[in-house]
């Protein structure tokens, strides 16, 4: 067997481990828009191209003869990898350029939800002109809004009212600035409550959960600073402790009822991952936003711990077969933290090394934006190594991954405050504030 794995991020370098481990014993091949030195390792070949440059992979999976691809990232997807391969009968974990707008265009899943009546969606509206933008703004005075450009933009375009955005001048300048660039805005009413990630495979008809996760934007301690791509994330070995499981499965139900309403709309199953951003509010679970990926640091949580084999998921997800596969994760807690450069991620340092030797064992390293160049690690401008702890707490793991870091040698930084007591603690207290005045 023979899977190429498209993407060179920490998320791609697991997911070409786990599939390395399946019993199946594959070749993996990547195409990748630069050298990581973890998926390199593993790989039998690779190319290095540009990942929206879909002849160039299609080409390299021609020439590989591979089985099946896993797109990792979102760029590929948004470009119309899937449908590429699928003209050379290359099938792949991820869906068609059609649904992959479920991540890549932000008005995609309101709109859909509000066509097909689904539960979980905000009082929203989407603007290609700065007309009539003032005036629903002032309607959400009562709740606060939330700004998303209607395209990508890596995880750092969203902006929220009291904590990026302080007033209608700044709103209409980012709205402005915005619709210049993606040609419209989606603004959304704001959510008060926690958020927490729920990915799940899915072949169009069926949807199995991975474990929740909670992901970390802001840069730094405390959650002060400017969103990142993700410095860190944690779960637990039965849960997220501020949720219910109640939460969970109105999350599960919404993504049921989303993937059921794509293929209504569209003739079209879904089939890859969909990843739910999900928030648990005093009114019940809300939707955030929708991913057409594995997120990244999520990913390093729930394939740590996943029991299934990743090339028989992947079969089930290509063949529509994924009820008939058991897809069990381990009890386990995990905790994953980023090492990022100095700097980060205003102005980051980028060219500096960065020494892995002293990480014990117990911390699992993934290479993100990281080359090696004469048996050195080179960090670029971007996160540079996700470190990964399991224990059967989050208390636990969260140790396992700090002695990790601690042990990182460079010009680097990270949030040491991820998967803490103290921190888990605050999420918990403020859920509980959040449902107290539950109607």
């Amino acid at each position: 067997m023979k899977i190429l794995v498209v993407g060179n991020s920490a998320r791609a370098h697991i997911i070409v481990e786990m599939l390395k481990k399946s019993r199946h014993e594959p070749e993996i091949f990547a195409f990748m828009s630069a050298k990581n030195p973890g998926i390199i390792k593993v790989a039998c070949d690779y190319e290095i191209g540009k990942l929206d440059c879909v002849d160039a992979i299609v080409e390299f999976a021609k020439s590989a003869e591979v089985d099946f691809a896993f797109i990792s990232p979102e760029l590929p997807l948004s470009a119309g990898v899937v449908d590429g391969l699928a003209s050379i009968g290359v099938s792949s974990v991820g869906p068609v350029k059609e649904l992959a707008d479920l991540e890549c265009s932000k008005s995609f899943v309101r709109e859909l939800m509000e066509e097909y009546d689904l539960p979980g969606g905000p009082q929203f509206k989407v603007f290609g002109s700065l007309e009539g933008v003032r005036e629903f703004i002032e309607s959400l005075s009562d709740t606060g809004y939330v700004l998303k450009p209607d395209g990508l933009t890596g995880g750092k375009g969203v902006k929220v009212s009291g904590e990026h955005v302080n007033s209608m001048e700044d709103a209409l300048d980012y709205c402005r600035e915005v619709i210049a660039v993606h040609g419209r805005i989606v603004i959304e009413e704001k959510f008060v409550g926690e958020e927490f990630s729920l990915q799940s495979f899915v072949d169009g008809k069926t949807v199995c959960d991975m474990p929740a996760v909670q992901d970390h934007k802001r840069a730094f301690n405390g959650d002060t600073g400017p969103n990142t791509g993700g410095m860190g994330s944690y779960s637990g070995a039965r849960g997220l402790p501020f949720l219910k499981q109640k939460d969970v499965s109105d999350a599960h139900a919404i993504t049921v009822a989303v993937m059921n309403a794509m293929f209504e709309k569209y003739g079209k199953y879904y089939k890859g991952i969909m990843y739910g951003g999900f928030i648990a509010t005093k009114d019940g679970v809300k939707l955030i936003e929708y991913n057409a990926r594995m997120g990244d640091p999520e990913a390093m949580n729930v394939l740590t711990v996943l029991k299934t084999d990743l090339v028989d998921i992947c079969r089930g997800i290509i063949d529509g077969t994924l009820s008939s596969v058991d897809v069990e994760f381990d009890a386990k807690a995990t905790v994953c933290k980023y090492i990022v450069p100095s700097g980060y991620p205003d102005n980051p340092r980028s060219g500096d090394t960065v020494d892995v030797s002293g990480v014990p064992q117990g911390a699992k390293v993934y290479f993100a934006s990281v080359n090696e160049m004469e048996g050195k690690f080179i960090m670029s401008s971007s996160r540079a190594l996700a470190l990964v702890g399991v224990a059967d707490t989050i208390s636990d793991a969260e140790k396992v991954v700090e002695e990790g870091c601690r042990q990182v040698r460079g010009d680097v930084r990270y949030r040491s405050d991820i998967g803490t007591d103290a921190l888990v603690e605050k999420r918990v207290l403020h859920m509980r504030e959040v449902r107290g005045g539950a109607k």
